[in-house]
């Protein structure tokens, strides 16, 4: 097993409205080899993420050589996926696969600044796959479970932050504070994603 693999960091799973508000990154060394991580409003970093939903549309949106764009929805919003020739097979795929479809995606976060100081997150896939509903449903699932995980880790955090028992050392939580000083979107807002994309799945069900 290479170095490469034995540090390459676990891909979080992250719904689209979480991602997109995913806009400050940051180094934890000074190492030009050390990993950038996009800090997540729930209190947690990535490096790299896991993100499944239905592949709506496909661009070549190069000049001089293929660079693809794709949108990638799930229950919450709107991933952009761009690939070129540094992603030959997740530029392959993108550039055959005819949407609608379901796929997965494993890549990482890319943040760009506008003219108007407007941050886009952006996903610079290693590996996307077609996938059925199943699957799809399945990422749905365990991804609002890990987004709960981190929100009760934050609101836990928070609670001591305020009231800390008498005596007690209030726990560190160094991404949770970041996310803090960073973000002015409370975790609700992702709380109430979670129960829209699991209300959507329940919808889905139903109907089928």
């Amino acid at each position: 097993m290479s170095q490469a693999e034995l540090t390459r960091e676990v891909a979080r799973r992250v719904f689209a409205s979480e991602f997109n508000d995913s806009t400050y990154t940051f180094k934890e060394s000074d190492d030009e080899r050390a990993p950038n991580f996009a800090l997540l409003p729930t209190g947690d970093r990535a490096n790299r993420v896991f993100v499944a939903g239905t592949l709506t549309e496909t661009e070549d949106v190069g000049e001089d050589s293929e660079y693809w764009r794709g949108r990638v929805v799930d229950p919450t919003g709107t991933f952009f996926v761009y690939a070129g020739q540094y992603q030959p097979e997740a530029a392959s795929t993108l550039r055959e696969t005819e949407p609608p479809a379901y796929v997965s995606v494993v890549g990482k976060p890319r943040t760009y600044q506008t003219d108007d100081g407007t941050v886009n997150v952006s996903l610079r896939p290693e590996s996307i796959a077609v996938v059925d509903a199943a699957t799809r449903d399945r990422w749905v699932v365990e991804t609002a479970e890990r987004t709960l995980d981190r929100i009760e880790a934050v609101e836990a955090w928070e609670a001591e932050q305020e009231a800390p028992e008498s005596g007690s050392t209030a726990p560190t939580n160094e991404y949770a504070q970041m996310a803090r000083d960073q973000y002015d979107s409370p975790v609700v807002n992702y709380r109430n994603d979670v129960i829209q994309a699991l209300e959507q799945l329940e919808e889905n069900e139903a109907t089928a």
